[in-house]
């Protein structure tokens, strides 16, 4: 498992002018609370904190955030604000770890086994993942970086449900915590057929129902052509 630290400084000025000071400096606002402390006001270096985003364990892992002048704190990454058209974070939000105290995260899904299992390599199918990441709740000493989706015994039209998902030990899925656990039970992953293969047996049933319509009309259409040819040989007939 990997270690993260990020270092830190304290910040008293809070405001939309003192944030805009901050990044044009190169600095992230950010905060961290929880716990029985006081929420402390912090900022971060941005380039350190980017690199660190860069990898996808560190959203799903214990961060030591050094504050200077102050004392090291245990947290994790709550919360992430970016800005909408470039690639800059604009704030972060770090929730304090407390021993023996269960915490809830949200941590990715992997997939393992994908181009392996029955359903792609025999049946012609499509892995779909209806889910990348769940929340968990567990102890900090608990907390997995990701959970593991084995997909290699898969046939078409197979999935894996969340109460199918094997989990490390003291952790829980949040979803199944309920009495209602069997409506929250929601589909991980399947081997669908793949939708291009839908869309063309579809595409194949409009084009037979169109042929079986124009049929019909041009049946009508000669019926009722031969019943008119039948009314006027019988009009012939009287006048003669």
């Amino acid at each position: 498992m990997d270690a993260f630290e990020l270092n830190a400084e304290k910040r008293t000025a809070k405001g939309r002018a003192e944030n805009r000071r901050l990044r044009r400096a190169g600095r992230v606002p950010a905060i961290i609370y929880g716990g029985n402390d006081e929420p402390v006001m912090l900022s971060l270096e941005h380039n350190d904190l980017s690199h660190h985003l860069d990898n996808e364990a560190f959203f799903s892992h214990i961060i030591k955030i050094n504050v200077a002048g102050g004392k090291a704190e245990e947290a994790v990454l709550r919360d992430l604000q970016r800005h909408p058209a470039r690639p800059f974070v604009e704030h972060a939000d770090f929730l304090r770890i407390v021993a023996g105290e269960a915490l809830r995260m949200s941590v990715p899904l992997h997939f393992s086994g994908e181009d392996e299992c029955p359903g792609v390599v025999d049946e012609d199918g499509v892995v779909q993942h209806n889910m990348n990441e769940i929340e968990i709740e567990c102890l900090p000493r608990n907390l997995p970086e990701y959970i593991e989706v084995e997909c290699a015994k898969l046939h078409l039209n197979d999935s894996v449900h969340l109460s199918e998902l094997v989990l490390p030990e003291g952790v829980e899925i949040v979803e199944l915590m309920g009495a209602e656990e069997d409506q929250h039970d929601r589909t991980v992953v399947s081997v669908q057929v793949p939708r291009a293969a839908i869309e063309l047996e579809e595409e194949d049933a409009e084009a037979a129902e169109a042929e079986a319509a124009e049929d019909a009309e041009e049946d009508a259409e000669d019926s009722g052509e031969d019943a008119g040819e039948d009314s006027s040989d019988d009009d012939d007939s009287e006048d003669k």
